[in-house]
């Protein structure tokens, strides 16, 4: 359940800041008869993203085992690619998001109104369809609980809450550090989706050494305790993992951490500005 609101926060506060940029935008720019636009382009990207997931899990269900681990698989698989690239990204665009989407409204007004539903159509889509992969993907092998579903709804509530107070100026928070330490958890996240990656594949026969296990924890982490569902639930941390899952999980968390967590680096100044100008 707390993997599962973490991804609907942190997916859905992305999608609340890029909306609450575009509305503040036309209502700072007098043009509020665009509104309805841009909340008619919220509402076709939020359907999709809905439907995208529904399909997910109606094709999940309508597979044979084989084919559903493989299907599985290959979900786990591209969450795991959606989300580290997402990470990374946010680190890179977040400072630049605002003049870039406020650019593109810009020009979309002097198209007309159809270009402005697109705009902002295209600005929440990308994230509802990451929002519903990572959050099919997370929730494989789950119990038939509505957990999972709570989980990602009490995110999306939170983020749209969080998103409504930073409109209204009622709250303030350091974006930079909510991002860091949500990213952090999610490089933890997708680890454990991409572990999960592996288990089906390995399920599915494609790839051998299911029953080869790195080590059994079981006596020391009990598999009914509360705690041992919060850890698999979360990072997919099992008791007995085979040593493919063990050696995926490791390979992927390691360097990606490293990477996170090291400092941006500062663009250097160019040569031209270091040079002395030629007096005149």
């Amino acid at each position: 359940m707390f993997a599962s609101y973490l991804i609907g926060l942190r997916e859905g506060l992305e999608a609340t800041l890029v909306v609450s940029i575009l509305v503040a935008f036309l209502v700072k720019s007098d043009r509020r008869e665009r509104l309805p636009m841009v909340w008619a382009g919220v509402g076709v990207a939020v359907l999709l993203s809905v439907a995208f997931g529904a399909l997910l899990t109606f094709t999940a269900a309508h597979l044979a085992t084989q084919q559903q681990e493989m299907f599985d698989a290959v979900t786990s698989l591209a969450a795991t690619v959606f989300v580290t690239f997402m990470i990374f990204w946010m680190r890179t665009a977040a400072r630049k998001m605002s003049g870039e989407l406020r650019e593109k409204m810009g020009a979309a007004l002097e198209l007309g109104a159809t270009a402005v539903v697109v705009v902002a159509f295209l600005s929440v889509a990308r994230e509802g369809l990451e929002t519903a992969l990572l959050w099919f993907a997370a929730v494989q092998g789950a119990t038939s609980s509505a957990s999972p579903l709570i989980g990602i709804t009490l995110g999306l509530l939170t983020s749209v809450a969080l998103g409504w107070g930073l409109y209204r100026s009622a709250l303030r928070i350091n974006l930079t550090k909510f991002f860091t330490w949500t990213g952090l958890l999610l490089v933890l996240v997708a680890a454990g989706i991409f572990k999960y990656g592996v288990h089906d594949l390995q399920e599915s026969g494609l790839v051998p050494g299911l029953n080869t296990y790195a080590f059994d924890i079981s006596g020391v982490l009990d598999p009914s305790a509360w705690y041992s569902t919060l850890l698999s639930g979360m990072f997919n941390i099992t008791p007995q993992p085979s040593v493919l899952e063990a050696v995926a999980w490791v390979v992927y968390l390691v360097p990606v951490l490293i990477l996170f967590l090291r400092p941006a680096a500062k663009t250097p100044a160019s040569p031209a500005s270091k040079s002395p100008q030629p007096a005149s």
